[in-house]
């Protein structure tokens, strides 16, 4: 009788991996914003995943796992550095998400909606994003561009999904607030909200 002999530790990492590192890179984009630092931050987590083949081979639901673990190392990143995203929203989505992304923020400020063409809106969009903090703009990212749903999130960053909620609310809010705060938004019609 041959014994049965595994496959080496390097074939056994990649078939495991392999197929996530699309969705990872995708999600670390959204994260980044940017492709150099999505591809340096994927290769950073595999690297640092490897050593633990064992315990990843032990892992159900690998995906969501990965996504966890890309998601703090990047926050990690984010806290040692002290820096944000450099591109904007408008760089990251897709313009058929940024359309309904845009939309969906213009219809409920009725002033906005009124006023405002997504064109103009985008720049300042993007400029008040980039005041959000990294973990609000992630959320945000993942919920009103791609998405996700509360539930994903919740599980990605393991909080409660209550939490994720009222997280999406006060993020919605506080880009309503300055929104409505940028007068530049109204200038062109003669017309500044008070």
């Amino acid at each position: 009788m041959i014994p049965f002999r595994r496959p080496a530790r390097p074939a056994r990492f990649e078939k495991l991996v392999q197929p996530h590192l699309e969705a990872m890179y995708r999600f670390a984009f959204r994260l980044a914003g940017q492709q150099q630092d999505a591809e340096d931050l994927v290769q950073d987590v595999v690297v640092k995943l490897y050593p633990h083949l064992d315990e990843l081979e032990g892992i159900e639901q690998l995906r969501p796992w990965l996504n966890r673990v890309l998601y703090r190392h990047f926050i990690d990143q984010v806290r040692r550095k002290g820096r944000r995203a450099d591109r904007p929203v408008s760089d990251v989505a897709e313009p058929e998400q940024q359309a309904t992304f845009l939309d969906s923020y213009a219809a409920d400020v009725p002033e906005l909606a009124e006023q405002i063409s997504a064109e103009r809106l985008k720049p300042i969009m993007d400029s008040v994003i980039r005041e959000l903090s990294p973990d609000m703009r992630t959320l945000m990212l993942l919920h009103d561009v791609d998405g996700w749903s509360q539930e994903d999130i919740a599980r990605v960053l393991e909080i409660p999904v209550g939490t994720v909620k009222s997280r999406v609310h006060r993020c919605r809010a506080s880009l309503k607030k300055k929104l409505l705060e940028r007068p530049e938004l109204f200038q062109q019609t003669g017309r500044v909200e008070q």
